[in-house]
């Protein structure tokens, strides 16, 4: 396989699908030795089943797996760290992974709890996880989907999985996009499965899922996330990492000059949907160096209000994220904005608290209790 090719795959047998898959792309002779110790990083953001939109099916891991195994590849671990505010120990059981461990003898790091060191990363210092160093080759197994700060969330992003989570705080605090792309000169993909199965295209943590049964292969993130947006109907200019990550040297976005072809039957795609909840959502937050999992839990939320017409009656913007803290006003979420006149306490706090507290704050303001 070529690194300007993306294969793609349709149908619901996934890992049938994504044995199918490695095949066409000749994995086995990527792969420098049958030594090499090669790390499989999905994406379990949070313990949320992967039919929710957010995680990855185990079943594309499990084909990997066999794939590997069947080639005669004996050392290979799985490697993930939820985001900040999540336990992975959680979304693994959740997801099937302990179970999926046991039945192939495949060891999982919790990079949660791995220790982690400085690296250059295209002249970028930033905090990577000790286990990085031990990957003779690198699978990525992202979830293609929305993201609530970045528009989209893929092969590029899902790196921050092998972060501490003291480096992923570190990264909302320098606006997200710089750092993913430096991320990508400090981490080597040398080969990406998306799953592209039911992603929420809104959502990082998932509930809306759009199923699309597809499954894909590349070598180049650059050139993934690259596709991604285009079937996104998003300008990849606009997800400002991924044309820094191609000046850093860490691939093209050159689509015109890929090569997409379909494994098995062919499959006329149908048009992914052009609507975002997230555009309309944003307008009533003022967000500011907020990390992923408390502007992720509160988006859904205003979703929530929204439906039941509450989000309108709200008459502040409501403030989250870093860049609040030690400051003074009306409305905040997160533990960052504890000195606010309402603020609903958590780092993170999830989903149903704050749609909860939020209701209460909007529908006492009105009744002039607050």
């Amino acid at each position: 396989m070529e690194k300007n090719e993306i294969l793609r795959i349709y149908g619901t047998d996934f890992k049938a699908n994504t044995l199918q898959l490695l095949k066409e792309a000749d994995l086995a002779s990527l792969i420098p030795s049958r030594e090499a110790r090669i790390g499989i990083k999905p994406n379990l953001v949070s313990a949320s089943e992967a039919s929710w939109g957010a995680t990855t099916h185990p079943e594309i891991v499990a084909g990997i797996i066999e794939y590997l195994q069947a080639e005669g590849f004996r050392n290979l671990v799985i490697a993930e760290g939820s985001w900040v505010g999540d336990k992975t120990g959680e979304a693994l059981q959740l997801c099937g992974y302990y179970a999926l461990s046991e039945q192939y003898g495949v060891p999982i790091i919790d990079t949660q709890k791995d220790g982690s060191h400085n690296v250059d990363c295209g002249g970028m210092e930033l905090l990577l996880c000790d286990c990085v160093d031990t990957f003779d080759f690198l699978i990525n197994v992202p979830v293609m989907k929305g993201h609530c700060q970045t528009k989209v969330t893929c092969a590029l992003k899902n790196m921050k999985g092998l972060i501490p989570n003291k480096e992923k705080r570190h990264f909302h605090s320098m606006g997200l996009h710089k750092p993913i792309a430096h991320l990508s000169c400090g981490i080597r993909q040398d080969f990406i499965v998306v799953d592209h199965i039911c992603g929420d295209l809104d959502f990082e943590d998932g509930g809306n899922p759009v199923v699309r049964n597809c499954i894909m292969a590349g070598r180049d993130p650059v050139l993934v996330d690259t596709f991604v947006c285009h079937l996104m109907h998003i300008d990849p200019q606009t997800v400002p990492y991924i044309p820094m990550a191609a000046a850093l040297g860490s691939g093209s976005m050159e689509l015109a000059a890929a090569e997409i072809r379909t494994v098995g039957e062919e499959h006329s795609e149908e048009e992914l949907p052009r609507e975002r909840k997230i555009v309309a959502l944003q307008d009533a937050v003022e967000e500011v160096d907020s990390c992923s999992a408390c502007y992720g839990y509160l988006i859904p939320a205003l979703d929530r209000l929204k439906s039941e017409g509450l989000l309108d009656r709200l008459t502040e913007r409501i403030c989250i994220g870093q860049g609040w803290k030690k400051k003074t006003g009306k409305v905040g979420v997160g533990s960052c904005t504890s000195g606010f006149d309402f603020c609903i306490k958590g780092c993170p706090p999830v989903e149903d608290q704050i749609y909860r507290e939020l209701k209460a704050y909007i529908i006492s303001s009105e009744n002039g209790s607050c």
